[in-house]
């Protein structure tokens, strides 16, 4: 990774406490209350690791009471090998078709990549794709974008992978897809680690929340959103998936 390719994490904002890095990522108020964000630096993180152990091993030693830590789904997918092989992914006319229409988008690799798009063809079926595709082309004439997604569902809007510009050769071939029980991984985090947390599908355009800690159920959508709107992680190599977050 290249600090001087990815404007998020630059020497200026780089800090190191006992051997962990982290990168200030600015200030953000959120209901009237200040908070302050942390992108922590971990190691790739590999299929069938243990995400109790890495979030322990990255965020006890920065970790103060009452922070609230946000999680990228694909480290968590990539803890459950929750992927997909290109290699086991069967190329068919669709695909190839459909993907020479599909739009291109600065927040990763979209349904113009053929394998994706078959992969989202075998998660749904044909049918539905083919009417999520026509819908879509119906709402590019009106403006209207994210139909598609809208239509198929969160399941393959999550699917992330097959970069083939990533500075990781994994995720060349891989895809991976959005964590299993979300909901269950949060309160699983809560209960071993005390942790409270936020487990997000983001990019620069969008975000989702697939899951959050039981302590923090009750909080509306657009503050748990709020917290991270502006993307801390990253969207490119950053290599920080957790986001330690901090009232001032």
């Amino acid at each position: 990774m290249s600090e001087d390719r990815h404007i998020k994490n630059n020497q200026e904002s780089k800090r190191e406490k006992d051997g962990h890095v982290y990168y200030i990522r600015g200030e953000i108020e959120v209901d009237g209350e200040k908070y302050q964000r942390y992108a922590v630096a971990t190691h790739f993180v590999q299929r069938g690791e243990d995400y109790l152990k890495v979030l322990k091993q990255y965020i006890e030693p920065l970790y103060k009471e009452g922070d609230i830590i946000s999680m990228s789904e694909k480290v968590i997918s990539m803890c459950q090998d929750n992927t997909v092989e290109m290699k086991d992914v069967k190329l068919g006319f669709w695909a190839k078709f459909l993907s020479k229409f599909a739009m291109k988008s600065s927040a990763g690799i979209g349904m113009n990549e053929p394998y994706k798009l078959q992969l989202a063809i075998d998660m749904k079926g044909l049918p539905l794709v083919l009417w999520a595709s026509f819908c879509s082309a119906v709402g590019k004439l009106f403006h209207k974008h994210g139909i598609f997604y809208e239509i198929v569902g969160q399941d393959v809007a999550g699917i992330d992978g097959f970069y083939s510009h990533s500075a990781f050769e994994t995720y060349h071939t891989l895809a991976v897809l959005n964590p299993r029980e979300p909901e269950k991984v949060c309160k699983n985090i809560k209960d071993e680690l005390g942790y409270s947390c936020i487990l997000a599908d983001a990019n620069d355009l969008n975000i989702e929340i697939l899951g959050v800690s039981p302590d923090l159920s009750e909080k509306s959508e657009d503050y748990v959103k709020g917290l991270i709107g502006d993307n801390p992680a990253g969207q490119d190599d950053e290599l920080t998936p957790f986001i330690i977050i901090r009232k001032v």
